[in-house]
């Protein structure tokens, strides 16, 4: 992500306390000197280094916690555990979205902070908006692993090349794909807006929008940091 991401410190200067950063990565959210935070992502760092051998192994964080957020969520965590969570550019990748809201908010006391890439400024520009009738359907189904069709949807607009293999060839890249966790779901600012709005209510969780910036605004991403409200 080589655009500026200085719009999220007025974000941040809201955290106070013990947090942790879900898929920091290679890049970790500038938090406020009085705050400590943990590091939590579904592969080690090593690991990661393989499965990128484009990044500089380095540069990613050193991961505390090792959970599957298709899988287990995050229960090896207690409710409230934390005083905020950060989970940037993740939620595209998952295979239950609303679940996984769910899961953040079920253990921070005050803040989550939640960002998605607005497909207007990223490779996803041609894809369709997920719609959240497709999103709900998948936590009603409990669904736990991003199918391959999400996959061939991402090839049709960022790969299209692709698309005319067949059977082993065709399945090895998806194969590929799966394993690097490529975009599954797609918004806009807008549309992630509402898919965050709609799914607080749906979920029936207390919590107000404290900060947030848009995509037009910031030519990458919507942003957005939420309070709970006990």
């Amino acid at each position: 992500m080589s655009t500026s991401l200085e719009h999220r410190q007025h974000g941040y200067d809201l955290l106070t306390g013990n947090g942790l950063e879900i898929g920091a990565f290679n890049q970790p959210a500038i938090i406020p000197k009085h705050c400590k935070i943990e590091y939590c992502d579904a592969q080690s760092r090593e690991d990661a280094a393989k499965c990128f051998p484009e990044l500089e192994v380095n540069n990613l964080i050193e991961v505390e916690h090792i959970c599957d957020l298709d899988k287990k969520g995050l229960s090896l965590f207690e409710d409230k555990q934390f005083d905020f969570v950060i989970m940037n550019h993740v939620i595209e990748h998952v295979a239950n979205p609303i679940k996984v809201i769910e899961e953040i908010f079920r253990i921070t006391k005050s803040y989550a902070v939640i960002s998605a890439p607005d497909k207007n400024f990223t490779f996803d520009k041609p894809r369709d908006l997920t719609l959240f009738s497709h999103l709900e359907q998948e936590y009603d189904n409990q669904v736990t692993e991003v199918t391959d069709e999400h996959y061939v949807d991402f090839f049709g607009a960022v790969h299209p090349h692709i698309l005319k293999l067949t059977g082993d060839k065709l399945q090895f890249h998806i194969n590929n794909v799966k394993k690097r966790r490529e975009h599954a779901h797609v918004w806009d600012s807008n549309s992630f807006a509402e898919f965050m709005s709609t799914t607080i209510n749906l979920l029936g969780i207390n919590a107000t929008c404290e900060f947030v910036s848009i995509g037009n605004e910031n030519n990458i991403e919507y942003f957005s940091v939420w309070k709970i409200i006990s």
